[in-house]
């Protein structure tokens, strides 16, 4: 019985092995290079346009990329539009508040114009979440791309697989395990927090009723409560504030000084200092933003290869709103 249980495993490891090899060969750097030459070009513009007029949308661009990936993977269902019959992941509470999504469009129309039905809305995701973090200050990385899009969106599934932002450092790391990452990549991609806005909503709790206390978060640094308080009065859930106080609009590694400072916004941010082993990232990344950037280029490759469909599965999208007819 050891012993058949034994070449189960091994079958079973040399098959997911085979599984991922095969995602592998299926997705390519220069996937379009043949295909549609232009590909990259013509979503590096759309994306450099809209930065250009708003250094805002480079956050919403990077989190649609990742809010895309933690649900039913890298797929463009972040995309999909609610029908009278269903109501899509675009429409659950934790994604409200998602932007971007006409920069996609943009995108999508003159791809469409110079190369119909090739490009597909997911990669078109994974070149715009790279190409607006290179616009306001991060690193390049090559996207290995050949992903297809799915036909299925829905709002339950964001509820039950992205984290929120109240989550705990055991809670953060037991999400992303599920998805496949380490606690220490979970780190790396929570540096997406360097660039963006977040609305009072996701953190007031830690203003005015946290805890047994129903008071202040004592973690947060005091002044930062009182800066917040100002920002985020009571009853103003729509107010929006930078998630990186110093340098919002800039991706660099602002984010963990700010950590170290005790002025993380969500509780899921400052939740890093709380273990030793994310402590000490949160400090080297801190003192060496090259570190930051190279992990954080890496990672996010590795998250573009979640769950994505390729080879005859799904679809290529002619509208990244809706499913094909």
């Amino acid at each position: 019985m050891a012993m058949e249980r034994r070449i189960f495993s091994i079958i079973f490891a040399c098959i997911l092995c085979m599984n991922i090899w095969r995602l592998e060969a299926q997705l390519q750097v220069g996937f379009y290079d043949n295909l549609c030459p232009a590909a990259e070009l013509i979503v590096r513009q759309e994306v450099t346009n809209a930065v250009n007029a708003n250094p805002g949308i480079a956050a919403g661009l990077l989190r649609l990329h990742f809010h895309d990936c933690f649900v039913r993977g890298c797929d463009g269902s972040v995309l999909l539009d609610s029908t009278q019959g269903n109501t899509a992941e675009k429409d659950a509470p934790p994604n409200t508040s998602l932007r971007g999504f006409e920069v996609i469009d943009n995108a999508k129309t003159r791809l469409e114009e110079a190369c119909y039905g090739v490009v597909s809305c997911a990669d078109i995701l994974a070149f715009a979440a790279r190409d607006s973090i290179v616009q306001v200050g991060g690193q390049s990385y090559q996207v290995p791309a050949g992903r297809r899009d799915g036909n299925v969106s829905a709002d339950q599934e964001a509820l039950r697989n992205l984290p929120p932002p109240s989550a705990g450092n055991d809670q953060m790391t037991q999400a992303f395990a599920n998805k496949g990452f380490t606690q220490s990549e979970m780190v790396t991609l929570s540096g997406a927090h360097t660039i963006g806005l977040s609305h009072c909503s996701s953190f007031s709790n830690r203003l005015y009723n946290y805890g047994p206390s129903k008071s202040e978060d004592p973690t947060m640094d005091p002044s930062y409560i009182a800066q917040l308080m100002n920002q985020c009065p009571q009853n103003s859930a729509n107010n929006v504030v930078p998630m990186d106080p110093t340098s919002p609009n800039t991706f660099d590694n602002g984010y963990y000084n700010d950590l170290l400072q005790n002025r993380g916004l969500f509780t899921s941010d400052q939740a890093l200092l709380a273990n030793s082993s994310t402590a000490g990232q949160v400090n080297a990344y801190a003192n060496n933003s090259d570190l930051f950037f190279t992990d954080f280029s890496s990672v996010m490759v590795k998250m573009g290869y979640m769950e994505v469909l390729t080879g005859n599965l799904g679809e290529i999208r002619t509208n990244c709103r809706v499913i094909n007819g």
